[in-house]
C-alpha cells in the first residue's frame, strides 16, 4: 500500500472506487464537491489539478497496484474549518475497511504532515463510528472533547 499525489492516470481507478460508494461527495479525502466534473477526461484532470494545486490541504491516495483503497488528506486552512472539521480527513472504499488500510495510511500521512511542519493534528469523526475511533486512537490520538454525535482528537506528530 502507497500514498500517492492525486493522478489523472488512476482515473479509472478512481471511478472504480467511487461507484462502489455510491453517488454523491461523501468520500472524505478526496475533496470532491458538487463543482467538480469527474465523468469526463477533462473534467477529472482539472479536478486532480485543482487538489494537487490547493494550498490549503494536502491530499493523497491511498493505492495498491493500481486499485485506489482510499483518500486521506491533511487540512491546513482556516481555524474555523479546523475546529470543524480537523486537520485530518480519510475514507477507506468499502470492500476494504476492516484490514488496516487507514491505520497504515494515518501513519505514513503523519510523515507527510511532518515534513509540512505539523506538530500536532486534530481529527474529528462521529462518536459511533467505532474504526475511525480505534483508528485515531490506535495513531496515538487523545481524546479532546465531544459535541454532541462528534469527538474531537489530537493526535502529535514526530517531527
Amino acid at each position: 500500500m502507497d500514498l500517492v499525489v492525486p493522478s489523472a492516470d488512476l482515473a479509472a481507478a478512481w471511478r472504480d472506487a467511487h461507484a462502489e460508494w455510491g453517488p454523491g461527495f461523501h468520500e472524505d479525502g478526496f475533496g470532491l464537491t458538487a463543482d467538480d466534473d469527474v465523468d469526463s477526461a477533462q473534467g477529472f484532470s482539472d479536478w486532480v489539478d485543482r487538489l494537487r494545486r490547493d494550498s490549503l490541504c494536502t491530499y493523497r491516495w491511498i493505492v495498491e497496484g493500481r486499485r485506489l483503497v482510499g483518500g486521506i488528506a491533511v487540512r491546513h486552512g482556516s481555524a474555523a474549518e479546523i475546529e470543524r472539521l480537523g486537520h485530518l480527513g480519510y475514507g477507506v472504499r468499502p470492500s476494504d475497511r476492516g484490514r488496516g488500510v487507514a491505520t497504515r495510511a494515518l501513519a505514513d500521512m503523519l510523515k507527510v504532515a511532518a515534513e509540512i511542519g505539523f506538530s500536532e493534528l486534530t481529527a474529528v469523526c462521529e462518536v459511533d463510528n467505532r474504526a475511525s475511533v480505534a483508528t485515531l486512537e490506535g495513531a496515538g490520538g487523545e481524546l479532546l472533547d465531544r459535541h454532541g454525535p462528534t469527538v474531537r482528537y489530537r493526535i502529535r506528530v514526530a517531527l
